[in-house]
C-alpha cells in the first residue's frame, strides 16, 4: 500500500520485535496505525515511539 508499511517492515526500521510493534498500535501509542483485514498498516513516516523507562 502507498503510503504505509507492514508491522514486519516497521519492526526491521526501529529495530524491535514484530510483537512489540503490534502492542503500540493496540495501544494505539503509533499515530496513523490502522487495522486493515487483521492486519495493522503503519504509516510509513511515523515514528518510533520513545521508551518511557529510565535506565539507571
Amino acid at each position: 500500500m502507498n503510503g504505509y508499511i507492514t508491522v514486519q517492515e516497521a519492526a526491521e526500521k526501529w529495530e524491535v520485535t514484530e510483537r512489540q510493534v503490534q502492542l503500540w498500535c493496540k495501544a494505539k501509542i503509533i499515530p496513523g496505525a490502522t487495522m486493515l483485514s487483521r492486519i495493522w498498516i503503519i504509516p510509513e513516516h511515523a515514528e518510533r515511539p520513545e521508551k518511557k523507562r529510565k535506565t539507571i
